[in-house]
């Protein structure tokens, strides 16, 4: 086999380190080796495994992104400059390595067209909360792009938080497993993420989550983003649904966690 050969091959999905298998969203402690200042600096940090790279001589890189790095939610981007890659002995697997299952809490919306901000406001309070292992809480807003790539990070389960406007009473939650050939509802004008369209280009990416589904909350107040007006606050209806979100998110998240629903700090 050339190297042309090698590279077309698919990579490492899981790696052993220690007892625990390490995959995609595996949790570590970084211990790399050295005594230079950016080894020092990283040294004791936590993250989680973005990918796992195979070289050409068949060893494994670990790609990991810093819980502390503000920047980790970047998308694509992030490959820039915001992973770092370590050997399997320069990482510490941390809550016993794999999770029992994946799940991605994405918010959708503009916070500044009154409640269409509803799903970033519920993931905001999402992260400031103890989270089931396995899950991330990602606010997306109107990074369309950014979304269909993260959905295929070796998620099993998406729960997309959206103001949906379906024609029931303003603060009603439903959760809705989208189709291509069913949308949502009408779209949002400026809203600029259609769930259904971010879906389909995840499918056409090749990579998608086993099942999706999303949170909705049908808005009171929307803002035309061609009027120019500003609003960046919910309406008292749909302010009302932000909690009874939260825990709808929750219990969706720890049902497909089941039965090891195990708890970490965020």
């Amino acid at each position: 086999m050339d190297g042309w050969e090698a590279l077309l091959q698919p990579g490492a999905d899981s790696l052993c380190v220690g007892d625990a298998t390490l995959v995609r969203g595996s949790r570590v402690m970084l211990r790399p080796r050295g005594d230079d200042p950016f080894a020092r600096a990283l040294h004791g940090r936590e993250g989680r495994v973005d990918m796992l790279v195979e070289e050409l001589d068949g060893s494994v890189q670990l790609a990991v992104v810093l819980d502390d790095d503000e920047a980790r939610d970047l998308g694509p981007g992030r490959q820039l400059g915001h992973r770092f890659f370590f050997r399997p002995s320069e990482v510490e697997p941390l809550d016993g390595g794999a999770p029992a299952a994946r799940v991605l809490v994405a918010g959708i919306g503009n916070v500044f067209l009154g409640d269409d901000g509803f799903g970033v406001e519920v993931v905001r309070r999402l992260a400031a909360r103890a989270l089931p292992r396995g899950v991330d809480v990602i606010e997306f807003g109107i990074r369309g792009m950014d979304l269909a790539y993260a959905l295929g990070d070796g998620y099993d389960v998406a729960l997309l938080v959206d103001a949906t406007a379906r024609g029931d009473v303003p603060g009603t939650l439903s959760v809705i497993e989208p189709r291509d050939d069913q949308p949502l509802g009408p779209p949002v004008e400026g809203h600029a993420m259609d769930p259904v369209r971010v879906l389909a280009l995840a499918r056409r990416l090749g990579r998608e989550p086993s099942r999706t589904l999303v949170v909705a909350c049908e808005p009171d107040t929307i803002v035309d983003s061609e009027s120019g007006e500003l609003l960046a606050e919910l309406s008292p209806r749909v302010a009302a649904a932000v909690e009874p979100a939260v825990a709808l998110v929750l219990s969706l998240a720890e049902e497909y966690l089941a039965p090891h629903p195990e708890v970490r700090s965020p």
